[in-house]
C-alpha cells in the first residue's frame, strides 16, 4: 500500500511540474523579460542579462533562507499560472463546444446566433455544390458511360465539411463536429445519445475507455494551449515579442482542437455503434443481430424518465394514449 500511494505520489507530482510549473515559468521569464525590456528595447540581450546579475548579486537572496523563498515564490507564482491558464482553457473548451449557447446571456447569445445561421448558410451553399457536381457526375456516367474525375466532387466534399460534417446548429466548427455525432445516431438509429450515453459508458471495454478519456484528455490540453496564448496576448502591450509567442500558441491550440475533437467525436460514434447492442444485453432487452432503429427505440422507451402520471411513449416515441 505505501509503496502504491508513493508512485501515486510521484505521477501526480510529474504531472503537476508538467503541466503547471513548468510553462507557468517560463510565461515568468517573458513578463520579466517584457517588464525588463520594454518595447524600445525589445531584444537587447545584454540589458536582461546585466538586470539578472544585478538581482542575483543583491544582498537579500545571498543567504540560503532567502532563496528557498525566492524559489518557493517561484513555483507558487508558476503554479498560479497555471492554474490560470486551465481555468482560462475551461471556458475556451465550453465555448468551443457551444453544447449550451442557446442560455448563454444575451449579448453572447446573439453573437452564437449570428454566427450559427452565418455557418448554416454557407454550409447550404456548399452542399448545393456538392449536390451539382454529383449530378453533373452521374450525367457524364449516363451519357459517356465512363466515371467523370472525382477530385472536383472531393474537393466540394471537403469544402461542405470544412463549414461542418452535418446541417449547422452551434456557431463553432468544433461544437458542430461533437453534435454531428448525436444527429447521425438519431437519423440512422433513433438513439438519443445524450440519454443513452451514461449507461454505455459502464459497459463499454476498458480499453475503449480508455481512449475516448485519452482524446478527451488531449481536446483539455489543446484548449489550454489556447489558454496560455490568451495570457501571453496582454504582454505584447510592453513586449512586442510575446506578440508572435502568443500568435504561435493560438494557431498550435486551434490546430490541437480540431484535431482532438476530430478523435473524440469519431471514438464516441464507433463507441456506440459497436456496443450499443452489448449495453442492450446488460439491460435484459431480446435483441439479436445489429444496432438498428428498432433497438434505438428499445432503449429510449426503458432509459427514459417519466414523470408520474405520464404514459409511458410507444415504440415508435410518440406518447400513449
Amino acid at each position: 500500500m505505501g509503496g502504491f500511494l508513493g508512485a501515486l505520489g510521484q505521477k501526480l507530482a510529474e504531472r503537476w511540474l508538467t503541466l503547471l510549473v513548468l510553462p507557468g515559468v517560463l510565461f515568468l521569464a517573458v513578463a520579466t523579460a517584457a517588464h525588463t525590456l520594454g518595447q524600445p528595447r525589445a531584444l537587447d540581450i545584454h540589458r536582461l542579462t546585466g538586470h539578472i546579475t544585478h538581482w542575483a548579486q543583491a544582498p537579500e537572496v545571498n543567504t540560503v533562507g532567502s532563496q528557498v523563498v525566492l524559489l518557493g515564490a517561484v513555483l507558487a507564482a508558476a503554479a498560479a499560472a497555471g492554474l490560470c491558464a486551465q481555468s482560462l482553457g475551461t471556458l475556451i473548451q465550453r465555448i468551443a463546444l457551444a453544447a449550451d449557447w442557446r442560455t448563454w446571456p444575451r449579448p453572447l447569445r446573439s453573437c452564437a446566433r449570428a454566427g450559427t445561421a452565418r455557418r448554416h448558410t454557407r454550409w447550404v451553399a456548399a452542399l448545393h455544390d456538392y449536390q451539382r457536381q454529383l449530378d453533373a457526375d452521374a450525367h457524364t456516367l449516363a451519357v459517356t458511360g465512363r466515371r467523370a474525375d472525382s477530385a472536383p466532387r472531393r474537393a466540394a466534399h471537403h469544402v461542405m465539411r470544412r463549414i461542418a460534417t452535418e446541417e449547422p446548429d452551434r456557431p463553432t466548427w468544433c461544437g458542430d463536429r461533437v453534435h454531428a455525432v448525436t444527429i447521425r445516431l438519431e437519423r440512422d438509429h433513433r438513439m438519443d445519445l445524450p440519454l443513452v450515453w451514461p449507461y454505455l459508458w459502464l459497459v463499454l471495454p476498458e480499453i475503449t475507455r480508455a481512449e475516448i478519456a485519452a482524446a478527451e484528455q488531449a481536446l483539455s490540453r489543446a484548449t489550454t494551449l489556447a489558454g496560455w496564448a490568451v495570457l501571453y496576448a496582454p504582454l505584447t502591450a510592453w513586449w512586442w515579442p510575446a506578440a508572435p509567442l502568443a500568435a504561435v500558441l493560438a494557431l498550435a491550440a486551434r490546430y490541437r482542437m480540431g484535431t482532438a475533437t476530430e478523435t473524440y467525436a469519431q471514438l464516441i460514434e464507433a463507441a456506440a455503434r459497436l456496443h450499443s447492442t452489448d449495453l442492450a444485453t446488460r439491460l435484459g432487452i431480446d435483441r439479436t443481430g445489429a444496432l438498428d432503429a428498432a433497438l434505438g427505440d428499445a432503449l429510449d422507451h426503458l432509459l427514459r424518465t417519466r414523470t408520474r402520471g405520464t404514459p409511458p411513449p410507444t415504440p415508435d416515441g410518440s406518447p400513449s394514449h
